[in-house]
């Protein structure tokens, strides 16, 4: 059984998110309901809880606020917000859950789902790659928390220089030679990380900052800052080229 603690400002809220995770979401229990950074302190001392619901803006307050005052964080955060897709976008680099308002019991369930398959760790590291992100839009030069089986790893994302579909998997190749296996789709990570990165082929996700150059043929070829060559399909060709000439203009 998990234990949680929900904190809002909103007592509809509040009172919403009790019913649905008691009613819909099997094995956890609600030990308490805070409107307040002070009220959510004691309660994460009284309880110890495995996970918080947590809304970013609480009156004067935010959410922020209350973990900045943690010395441990020992549990999980799932936010709750109504955030734009911009801050959205920030959460999915941050490898940190969230739940937009109104809550979607299917999502609600995913979440926990998550915390009780396995604790990501370095919940800190986390946090701290939101609120760069958060602050600043999501960008080349922002970090990406990878989730591979050694654990989380922070990655700027002009490092990446692409990715490789494995299956379910998803391979990331950096520029210090590394590589990190994650349990994400290719489509995933191409509706993710955006304008900079183009899917040349099924297999392959490029960052168009690491094209040294491509050579002409059948769908073609690019190669990259490290000498890696990958194939270009026929299919992607006319839009790929059109892309390069976008981003050289």
């Amino acid at each position: 059984m998990l234990s949680a603690i929900i904190v809002d400002d909103e007592p509809k809220s509040l009172k919403n998110l009790k019913i649905l995770a008691e009613e819909f979401v099997p094995g956890i229990k609600i030990v308490a309901l805070c409107q307040s950074v002070a009220d959510a302190l004691e309660a994460i001392r009284q309880e110890h809880p495995d996970i918080v619901f947590l809304d970013i803006q609480m009156n004067n307050e935010t959410g922020f606020d209350l973990l900045s005052k943690i010395a441990d964080i020992n549990f999980e955060i799932i936010f709750v917000t109504a955030y734009s897709e911009f801050a959205v976008k920030a959460f999915k680099f941050s490898a940190i859950d969230y739940l937009l308002k109104p809550i979607d019991i299917e999502e609600l369930k995913n979440a926990v789902k998550k915390v009780e398959g396995k604790k990501l760790g370095q919940i800190s590291s986390r946090l701290k790659v939101l609120q760069e992100n958060l602050v600043v839009p999501v960008a080349n030069d922002s970090r990406i928390a990878l989730p591979s089986q050694q654990g989380l790893a922070f990655v700027k994302v002009n490092d990446i220089f692409y990715c490789k579909a494995s299956s379910n998997y998803t391979i990331f190749y950096t520029a210090d030679n590394k590589h990190y296996m994650v349990c994400k789709t290719l489509k995933e990570y191409e509706e993710l990380l955006g304008h900079n990165f183009f899917r040349i082929h099924n297999s392959y996700l490029v960052n168009l900052n690491a094209i040294k150059n491509y050579v002409k043929g059948d769908g073609g070829y690019v190669v990259l800052n490290n000498n890696v060559t990958l194939e270009v399909s026929k299919r992607k060709r006319g839009d790929f080229l059109e892309r390069l000439s976008q981003k050289s203009a």
